[in-house]
Order: structure tokens, then C-alpha cells, then sequence
């Protein structure tokens, strides 16, 4: 009887790793889907229109945000309105709407916040789109917007691509 019991109990154990790694998988997959659902009440573009490009540079990166239709005037609107006013908080350390969408334990996003006095953040509007261009001279902050831009390229899935 005892034996049964031994083998009983290694039978559940390893069930309940199978379902925890099992569940692990389910999270990962439902990140990004979280993220795409929730993008409306943060951007008001549609993300299913639109893609993000991230290009890491030794100085910072570039994030660029671009209608995957270039016709589609709405969404370029939204976008460069979007992205303008999101450049003007993050010069001032404002980073909410990331960490509303993304969590506020993001990667890099509490350097970034805290060393804002110490990144030039710049706008510029594109013909089917806009990007923001962030640059720093501190090692500390140029690794938090990598951390950053690679958390991003994370959750956003297929939404968004590196450069």
C-alpha cells in the first residue's frame, strides 16, 4: 500500500508541474494579446493598422510608429498626435502610459522615469507616421532604453518589429 502512495504522489507532482509549465505557456501568449486589447485605452490609433519600430542606436534608440496603410490619413493623424504628446511627458519623466499598458515593473521604465533630466527626447513627424528619438550620454540610461525598447518589442508581438 505504501508503494501505491509513493507512486501516487510522484504521479501528482509531476501533473502539477506539467499543468504549471502548461500555464507558464498560456501567460506568455496572453501577454501580447493583453497588450493589443488593452492598446485603445493608451493610443488612440488601431495597433492593428499601425506598426512599431524599434532601432536600439549607442546613443538611446528611436521609437517610429507607422500606418501599415500609408492612405490612411486617420491613422497618421492619430498617430503623430499620439506620438507628440507622448514625447512632451516622457521629457519630463512621465512615462504613465507605458506603465499602464505594460506594468509599471517594465523593464528600464524606473531609470527612464528617474533619469529624465538626463535624455533629450525629440519628435519628428513622418509621411505615414512619427517617431520620437531619445538620446542620453549616461551608459545607466542608454541600457534602460534598450531594456525598454526590448520589453516592448516583447509585448507587442507582431505589432511591432526591431530596425
Amino acid at each position: 500500500m505504501n508503494k501505491h502512495l509513493r507512486k501516487l504522489a510522484r504521479l501528482a507532482g509531476t501533473s502539477t508541474i506539467l499543468l504549471l509549465v502548461g500555464c507558464s505557456t498560456l501567460s506568455a501568449e496572453t501577454r501580447q494579446e493583453h497588450v493589443h486589447q488593452m492598446a485603445h485605452g493608451v493610443m488612440p490609433f488601431d495597433l492593428s493598422q499601425t506598426v512599431h519600430i524599434f532601432r536600439m542606436t549607442e546613443s538611446g534608440g528611436v521609437l517610429r510608429v507607422i500606418a501599415k496603410d500609408s492612405a490612411a490619413s486617420d491613422q497618421i493623424a492619430l498617430i503623430q498626435q499620439h506620438l507628440q504628446h507622448e514625447a512632451q511627458r516622457f521629457q519630463h519623466g512621465d512615462y504613465a502610459d507605458p506603465a499602464t499598458l505594460h506594468g509599471a515593473d517594465m523593464p528600464g521604465l524606473k531609470a527612464l522615469q528617474a533619469g529624465a533630466a538626463g535624455i533629450r527626447v525629440a519628435y519628428a513627424m513622418l509621411p505615414s507616421g512619427a517617431e520620437i528619438t531619445f538620446q542620453a550620454t549616461d551608459i545607466r540610461l542608454i541600457t534602460a532604453l534598450h531594456r525598454w525598447f526590448g520589453a516592448q518589442l516583447s509585448e507587442h508581438g507582431a505589432d511591432a518589429r526591431a530596425e
